[in-house]
């Protein structure tokens, strides 16, 4: 009889051991019974009929979900790598449960689609300075796909924005050449003006052309001498009376509008 009656203790003790169940705060827990969804569980002190319940525990809190890079293209044909990052929580533990097949697997694909179909709408020059605007849209998109699964996405940050190392040369190329552009076309617009002062200041003068002589003479020698200290240096044979020529037409042009203006300058 003792011995029943310790028995019987033991199987009360166990059930009520084995009804017990507590969740930590942070988490979240689902109750099936049987095979089908009975019940949620809340953070604390929970009972349920052993054997028959089974109690999956869920985290409620704010997680990280790092998306490897990914290689993107934009509107104007320009490769780049991007990597983001999305904050996302888990708002109602049974549809994110029985909503999807694997949770963080169907989040990245729909990160990872969303950034490509967002970057596919940008030019390069869009991308580089509108990082905020791509953060905002993804957000919005991601926010809204995921509601059904009972998920809302907290924040998301693109960290990378890189071109290949093919187009990053092409654009220092590109830069490289503006710049000799821009620096050609301010030497020539300097040579411009030097020789009209030249003109302006030669006007009426008697010995006009044995000074204009001289000094492209005297260019000419620089230039050549300039030409000989190159590593690359090569012969060119220039004809300095078709120089002379050539500015002389350009000072008399210069002369003539003098004269028509009326500002003619004599030293």
């Amino acid at each position: 009889m003792e011995s029943l009656i310790a028995a019987l203790a033991l199987a009360v003790v166990g059930y009520i051991a084995g009804s017990v169940k507590i969740i930590n705060e942070g988490n979240e827990g689902i109750v099936e019974r049987l095979g089908q969804y009975r019940r949620s569980l809340k953070p604390g002190l929970n009972f349920v009929i052993p054997v028959f319940d089974t109690v999956l525990v869920e985290t409620t809190r704010e997680q990280i979900l790092d998306v490897d890079p990914q290689q993107t293209i934009t509107r104007d044909n320009v490769p780049l790598t991007v990597d983001a990052v999305m904050f996302w929580k888990i708002l109602d533990v049974p549809k994110a449960y029985y909503g999807v097949e694997d949770l963080e697997s169907a989040l990245t694909n729909l990160v990872v689609t969303a950034l490509r179909g967002e970057i596919g709408q940008m030019d390069l020059r869009e991308t580089v300075s509108g990082r905020n605007k791509i953060n905002q849209s993804l957000l919005h998109q991601l926010d809204e796909a995921t509601e059904s699964w009972g998920v809302k996405v907290m924040r998301v940050e693109v960290q990378e924005l890189a071109p290949s190392k093919t187009m990053l040369e092409s654009l220092e190329l590109e830069r490289a050449a503006e710049s000799k552009r821009k620096a050609t076309m301010s030497e020539t617009e300097s040579t411009v003006e030097s020789i009209q002062r030249i003109s302006r200041a030669l006007h009426g003068q008697p010995n006009s052309q044995a000074v204009l002589q001289y000094l492209i003479a005297q260019k000419y020698v620089d230039a050549n001498l300039k030409l000989s200290e190159s590593d690359n240096s090569k012969i060119i044979f220039m004809d300095p009376k078709a120089l002379t020529e050539t500015i002389g037409e350009l000072i008399s042009a210069d002369q003539t509008e003098l004269g028509n203006n009326g500002n003619g300058t004599n030293l």
